[in-house]
């Protein structure tokens, strides 16, 4: 392994020259269209970037694990990464498609939106024939206005913000065709939320979605966004609700004391569960019990 290159983060132009790509012209932006011309390296190890990247993807190398499943049927998908994610590949084939490349000066605040900008490599949203259609529009506008003379990066942006809004929306549509098999996740954390709790063996700590992000397999943000589609609640506001029953339950029916509730459902100091509590109820542990 290069340790120059585990240790480098790569901006813009640094980035352009790792992939071979001479038509880099500005530090904040940078549009490729890879074709068979292209002279990308078919394998890099990890390298950390400073930028985000979009990813349209036309004819992608299906042995290639990018989270795709029985339920998808697409010969494109679209993938992203943001800053300090560290990246790398392994293609039997050229790459294909656009990459959108731009500065987090310019796409801070238009990405930080998005919570599926936070998802990892095998997550990508996989694209419908009439979706690709207005991707690989909006990716060729945005290339068209790289490859003038005198190009607007604040167009470049709109555009890329335009397909966030897309991604977006696309995002919602692969969740309900896959709607069988994360049916099964929702019902999974469902079940190890409870187990969590059943649990009497290990020393408690509240539980967190990350937590059962990893047991799903996914991550924190696919995992969460999953849960609120299909639940109309995200997954801390379930976790939350849960332990708050727990709590009633205890209180009304255990001769616990409130700081034993609390430590029982992994609260570090009974403060902590009071003020959780009085913000969910209106009234602290102690008055709940009376009434």
């Amino acid at each position: 392994m290069n340790i120059k290159l585990v240790n480098k983060k790569f901006n813009i132009p640094d980035f352009a020259k790792y992939l071979n790509i001479d038509n880099s012209k500005d530090e904040d932006v940078l549009i490729v269209l890879y074709d068979d011309k292209s002279k990308v390296p078919l394998k890099s190890q990890p390298v950390k970037i400073d930028f985000y990247l979009l990813a349209l993807k036309l004819d992608f190398d299906k042995n290639m694990n990018y989270g795709q499943t029985d339920f998808d049927n697409a010969e494109s998908l679209l993938y992203f990464d943001a800053p300090n994610n560290s990246i790398e590949w392994d293609l039997e084939k050229p790459m294909t498609g656009y990459n959108i490349l731009i500065s987090s000066n310019y796409f801070d605040n238009y990405a930080k939106r998005y919570s599926f900008m936070n998802y990892n490599s095998h997550e990508a949203l996989f694209v419908k024939d009439e979706e690709k259609v207005i991707l690989l529009d909006l990716f060729e506008k945005a290339y068209t206005e790289y490859s003038s003379a005198q190009f607007s990066k604040e167009i470049i942006t709109s555009y890329a913000n335009l397909i966030l809004t897309y991604i977006e929306k696309y995002y919602k549509r692969q969740f309900d065709t896959r709607s069988l098999l994360y049916n099964n996740v929702v019902e999974d954390f469902r079940e190890n939320l409870e187990s969590y709790f059943n649990d009497t063996t290990d020393i408690k700590k509240l539980p967190t979605v990350s937590y059962f992000a990893k047991k799903a397999n996914l991550s924190s943000n696919y995992f969460g966004d999953v849960i609120k589609h299909f639940t109309g609640e995200s997954a801390q506001n379930y976790i939350q609700h849960y332990i708050l029953q727990i709590a009633k339950t205890k209180l009304k029916q255990s001769s616990l004391s409130v700081s034993e509730i609390a430590y029982s459902l992994g609260f570090d100091y009974p403060t902590y569960f009071t003020r959780f509590f009085k913000k969910e109820v209106g009234v602290t542990p102690t008055v709940f019990r009376k009434q």
